[in-house]
């Protein structure tokens, strides 16, 4: 069996990547990576060389991001991407091509299996935020396009179910993300380590990217989220931007909220054992990563989700959600401190999962026929919910 994944950027390429680990060793099974996006910049940490340093085979590296920080080079450099892997997905004739979750990369496999002929499998279908942001209308474009997907909860599932997917094709394994919580060796001193030097603080991991309803004031809530944080006596973890509209703004605006500070360490790209010990270390993690939502409460810690991103998304009782000011901001932090969020916070349980489903996606890829599941001929209106 030949199975292809592509992967854009580092975040998405961590979900998947003990799916890939498994894939990669099954002996039954040809599998390669397309490897595009920012993954080949510079300026985003060349994590390709990760991708080399974890050994899985690789079928072509597309040098697709565009430098620029605009509205039209994203899907600009989608195009790229797209245009420069058609042949070669194509010549390669794979059996399954594999995707994850809502960004250019989920649509353009989506789009490669629909007119190539190939089954396609999404993974993390089905979710959805309140906020607007576009990554919702492409999540479930993706999925309309998508021959199965394998869902991370029975929420999903509905919504899949409501756009209309049926039962048949839409299997709820929890999030395959979150084994790699459950397989990643235990690391001690892990941010003394990529501090420089011991810290003696609590440590606050904070990551936040741009939503486009937020960029106008993008510099003043960066400068009060880390405030806050300051205020509360945290020694902060910062990771740059991803390749999104604003980030250039972001990374302007953490280095003015900077000046005259001293606890902060900047990380920049981490590989992912020293990124979930460093996750591991930490008292909370603030900002509007997803990471914070899906991931914090397998370890657990507090997550205090800042603004508009991620707003209707399910969580465990680990999140607070909190308006981007620094009033707001301080009185979440506030609120994990308290004893009685404490006290709760060793019982909460993650709503995705318990890290055991990638042995279930496994055992769906190996014993499903696709292609008997590559026409996509329901009616919508017929499916039942």
């Amino acid at each position: 069996m030949k199975i292809i994944a592509l992967t854009s950027i580092r975040s998405e390429y961590d979900l998947l990547s003990e799916l890939y680990r498994s894939l990669d060793r099954d002996k039954d099974i040809d599998f390669r990576l397309v490897v595009g996006g920012a993954h080949n910049s510079l300026r985003h940490g060349n994590t390709y060389e990760d991708i080399v340093k974890d050994g899985f085979p690789i079928l072509c590296k597309i040098e697709s991001l565009l430098d620029s920080d605009s509205a039209t080079s994203r899907i600009k450099s989608a195009s790229i991407l797209l245009l420069s892997i058609i042949d070669i997905v194509n010549g390669f004739c794979p059996d399954l091509i594999v995707y994850a979750g809502d960004r250019e990369e989920a649509l353009i496999g989506a789009m490669l299996g629909a007119y190539l002929g190939v089954p396609t499998m999404h993974f993390f279908g089905g979710d959805h935020a309140a906020d607007g942001h576009v990554d919702n209308p492409v999540r479930h474009a993706a999925s309309k396009l998508s021959t199965c997907h394998l869902v991370s909860t029975s929420e999903h599932k509905k919504r899949l179910q409501a756009i209309g997917e049926p039962d048949s094709r839409i299997f709820n394994i929890g999030s395959v993300a979150l084994d790699k919580f459950v397989n990643t060796k235990v690391i001690h001193n892990v941010a003394d380590s990529i501090h420089g030097a011991p810290i003696k603080k609590k440590i606050a991991l904070f990551i936040f990217h741009p939503v486009s309803g937020e960029l106008a004031c993008v510099r003043q809530i960066i400068n009060d989220a880390l405030r806050a944080l300051f205020d509360s006596d945290y020694h902060v973890f910062i990771g740059f931007p991803n390749s999104d509209l604003g980030s250039s703004d972001i990374s302007k605006a953490i280095e003015q909220a900077l000046v005259d500070k001293h606890d902060y360490t900047f990380y920049g790209n981490l590989d992912r054992e020293r990124f979930i010990n460093l996750f591991r270390s930490s008292s909370l993690i603030a900002g509007n990563s997803s990471a914070g939502i899906l991931e914090a409460a397998s370890i657990p810690i507090p997550c205090i989700n800042i603004g508009q991103r991620q707003r209707g998304r399910c969580s465990g009782n680990n999140v607070v959600f909190v308006d981007a000011d620094y009033c707001s901001i301080k009185q979440g932090i506030d609120e994990v401190n308290s004893v009685a969020f404490i006290e709760q916070l060793s019982g909460v349980k993650n709503p995705y999962g318990d890290g055991k489903a990638v042995d279930k996606a496994m055992a769906i890829i190996k014993g499903s026929d696709f292609r008997t599941m590559f026409e996509k001929k329901e009616d919508p209106l017929s499916v039942q919910s």
